[in-house]
């Protein structure tokens, strides 16, 4: 997408919208393959899924559809394994399909659009040399994908950790509560004969 798009600028050639159909139209037809694989393979054994990262990738996935769902369906297509990872893990979890299909259309455009627009940026900042254009973009692309899945990844995490501690301090509370203590003390003394 993003080579197409700074060459259509730089070059005048491929047609830019063609481009963007079959660009979207791709991103969701392989969306809809990855979550029909989940739906009939086990994902954990899918090879180039095997590695640390990858599983690591897919438990915060599995948690992540049960919570917010469609928030993740779609910052996940900006993420290289990640889009392979949450769509597969949406079909192995059963998410469901009449909501897992608009959700991929707003994902496939949205992505899209995005990298057409680096592309474009690309190839409008450096018109005079189409190659080193369509570098810059895939290279920015990249990049950007990265930072998106630090960040991702980060606020995943912080959420996580905020959950537990509120957890625990729930539990805290609730155990600080006279009536808690109360509940917890007073079958001990029944049990030896005291009031």
């Amino acid at each position: 997408m993003i080579a197409l798009a700074a060459t259509s600028v730089t070059l005048g050639s491929p047609n830019l919208v063609l481009v963007l159909l079959a660009g979207a139209a791709g991103a969701f037809v392989g969306d809809q393959v990855a979550y029909w694989i989940g739906s009939r393979v086990n994902v954990r054994r899918v090879r180039f899924l095997q590695g640390r990262r990858a599983q690591r990738t897919l438990d915060a996935a599995a948690r992540t559809l049960d919570d917010r769902g469609g928030a993740f369906i779609i910052a996940a297509r900006y993420i290289p394994v990640g889009r392979v990872a949450v769509n597969m893990m949406a079909g192995t979890v059963g998410y469901p399909r009449r909501r897992f299909v608009p959700l991929t259309v707003i994902a496939a455009v949205t992505w899209t659009v995005y990298s057409a627009l680096i592309g474009i940026g690309a190839g409008a900042a450096l018109a005079a040399n189409p190659l080193l254009a369509v570098v810059v973009g895939v290279v920015g692309g990249v990049l950007l994908g990265v930072l998106v899945d630090r960040t991702i990844h980060v606020i995943v995490q912080r959420r996580e950790a905020t959950a537990a501690a509120l957890r625990v301090h729930a539990e805290a509370s609730e155990l600080a509560q006279p009536h808690a203590l109360h509940a917890m003390v007073r079958p001990l003394g029944e049990d030896q004969g005291r009031p």
